[in-house]
């Protein structure tokens, strides 16, 4: 970490410039966040954050287009930008879904986000999800996804089927969530495709008994992955709810098992640069 952090997963959003379907009073999330905001989170880290991964937080091409602009104007922080991935049936070149006219006009898109936790375990129901990996294999960029353990065997499957495509999975496919023994098979599974990786983001609690799930959480995926196909992200500003993000970085430090200085740096910046196109 002595060599910087690149964030492999924060979000940005304003309410009041355009819709996000999720967002409720309850959640205890600011209405707007933008570059500013996440300036100052990341200047209290106990080591510098040289770029951050901004992954889109909804799924319009108006929310894609603001949160392009911002990334353009304020880089590296945030840095590279990931597009949800929204189908739009009935056009077959439009392999990018929602996000492909921003392809289009040339905007800098490192990678597409499938977020599907709620959707059939198999993915099954996601129309255009084999072309949106040729697509994204064809041009360099990255398959993300959020999905839930059930759905990580399916992931494994895609990868199988395009083997030329770096698939990240966001949240170790599991998040806040137990790390059972059924999730432990599935990342197993998971090790086998080589260009599968995933990030050690959105894992911390409040619980009293968070610091030995986390720890559990992330042993377990180092001993699976291996440290150079993980990445750290911070899922602020969800985090901030939770902690102060110098303490997410200092939590998902001590969750970590002992590693070498390469292996440290692949977590903390290393895959990540490889993975988003960024140069150190």
């Amino acid at each position: 970490m002595s060599d910087g952090i690149v964030d492999a997963h924060v979000h940005l959003w304003d309410t009041g410039a355009m819709r996000i379907s999720w967002f409720a009073e309850h959640l205890r999330l600011p209405r707007r966040v933008g570059p500013d905001d996440l300036a100052r989170a990341t200047a209290t880290s106990p080591a510098p954050v040289r770029a951050a991964v901004a992954v889109q937080a909804a799924d319009t091409e108006g929310e894609a287009r603001w949160l392009a602009a911002r990334a353009a104007a304020h880089g590296p922080l945030p840095g590279p930008v990931v597009l949800q991935y929204d189908a739009r049936p009935g056009d077959p070149a439009a392999w990018a879904g929602m996000a492909q006219p921003l392809l289009d006009d040339g905007v800098p898109v490192a990678g597409l986000r499938l977020a599907v936790p709620g959707g059939a375990a198999d993915l099954s129901d996601v129309p255009g999800l084999d072309a949106l990996c040729e697509g994204l294999a064809a041009s360099g960029r990255v398959l993300e996804t959020l999905v839930r353990p059930e759905q990580l065997a399916a992931v494994g499957a895609l990868a199988g089927r395009h083997p030329e495509l770096d698939v990240v999975v966001c949240h170790l496919g599991l998040g806040a969530g137990t790390p059972g023994q059924p999730w432990r098979d599935a990342l197993a599974a998971l090790a086998a495709r080589p260009r599968v990786h995933a990030k050690l983001s959105g894992l911390h609690t409040a619980g009293p008994d968070d610091a030995g799930r986390v720890a559990t959480t992330a042993r377990t995926a180092v001993g699976l992955l291996g440290a150079e196909r993980l990445l750290f992200g911070s899922d602020w500003p969800m985090s901030a709810r939770v902690a102060p993000y110098a303490e997410v970085v200092a939590r998902t430090a001590r969750a970590l098992p002992a590693l070498d200085d390469g292996a440290t740096a692949a977590v903390w910046s290393g895959t990540a640069e490889r993975l988003y196109g960024l140069t150190h």
